[in-house]
């Protein structure tokens, strides 16, 4: 049977504390101009460390949203797939926490994903294979990071970059034999060979953290950031040919392409590559920076709610990240 897979409801979470590139000016040697005009950042969401605002918590009020616009309750949910690069705790693993705010009595599956700023697109290929399969009927997809944590403040190559919060969707599926909504096509992939463009060496198993390396400040996130735009772009652009080709479908039926939102260089860059009209390119790094696993869902949330995007038409999520992973959604939203 072909079970077709439909979003069914969005939602989002941004830390009430805002940093703009101003604000970053009395901190490190830099300026408005400067970041703007390198990252199409203006500002940043950042997570308050008193509580309330940590992954899971986005998550749960993000979710919240998401469970009203699908006409859903918790114990709906089947599967909770948790992308992050910053949990709550090592253990448990922090789907299980969600899982539990939730009220969610009914043993659901719960797994963390750990593929950086892919890790929605990743989530959401998977899920979408358990549900073709029949094997669940609705699953909770997040991206929630509180990058803040594990950054450089002091170090204006990466602190402008990034910021915190969360965007999620639930997927399931579609019932309804009128309803166009489906999942056409789908991509993952990794190259390891890139693993040190983006990396946090000191903090794992291999090397754990020392007073030596909080007195260096080398338990940070480091990029090299000429390395990563490359095969941004690069990779971006092979991922949407691939899904396209994949779906048998032409780019210029593409009514919204959703990036990874890293850099606003990559992102029109990665459309010139592509040659898809700028008009049909959902960007909204200017508010929120580079939210990692978060970034795509919340993009999409946005132009849901403004009314941008519409149902029956064709969406391409697209994302990269470190690892470096990869992936790439096609569907009929």
């Amino acid at each position: 049977m072909d079970i077709k897979v439909k979003i069914k409801g969005t939602g989002i979470y941004a830390p009430k504390k805002v940093v703009t590139n101003f604000d970053l000016e009395k901190i490190v040697e830099t300026s408005d101009e400067w970041i703007f005009e390198r990252t199409g950042i203006k500002q940043r969401h950042i997570c308050s460390t008193e509580g309330g605002e940590w992954p899971s918590d986005m998550a749960y009020h993000a979710t919240l949203d998401a469970l009203k616009a699908a006409n859903l309750e918790p114990n709906d949910i089947d599967m909770i797939l948790f992308a992050s690069v910053t949990p709550d705790h090592k253990l448990p693993n922090t789907a299980c926490i969600l899982q539990q705010k939730l009220g969610i009595t009914n043993k659901c599956a719960a797994l963390d994903i750990a593929a950086a700023c892919s890790g929605f697109v990743y989530g959401l290929n998977m899920a979408t294979g358990l549900i073709k399969m029949g094997a669940i009927k609705n699953a909770l997809i997040i991206g929630s990071e509180m990058l803040s944590r594990e950054i450089n403040w002091k170090d204006r190559n990466t602190c402008i970059l990034f910021g915190d919060g969360c965007g999620v969707a639930i997927v399931g599926a579609n019932e309804d034999a009128s309803d166009s909504s489906d999942v056409l096509s789908l991509h993952l992939g990794a190259d390891g060979k890139g693993k040190e463009f983006f990396d946090q060496p000191v903090g794992g198993a291999v090397e754990p953290i020392t007073p030596t390396h909080i007195e260096e400040s080398s338990h940070f996130m480091q990029m090299k950031g000429r390395e990563m735009f490359k095969v941004a772009t690069r990779t971006l652009a092979e991922n949407a040919r691939i899904v396209l080709d994949r779906a048998d479908e032409k780019l210029e039926n593409v009514d919204w392409l959703i990036p990874h939102q890293a850099n606003v260089r990559i992102i029109e860059t990665t459309g010139k590559l592509l040659g898809i009209d700028p008009e049909k390119v959902i960007i909204n790094i200017d508010k929120y920076a580079n939210t990692s696993a978060a970034t795509v869902p919340i993009a999409m949330h946005e132009a849901i709610t403004d009314g941008r995007i519409e149902r029956g038409q064709l969406l391409l999520l697209d994302a990269f990240g470190a690892g470096l992973t990869t992936g790439a959604t096609l569907l009929r939203y």
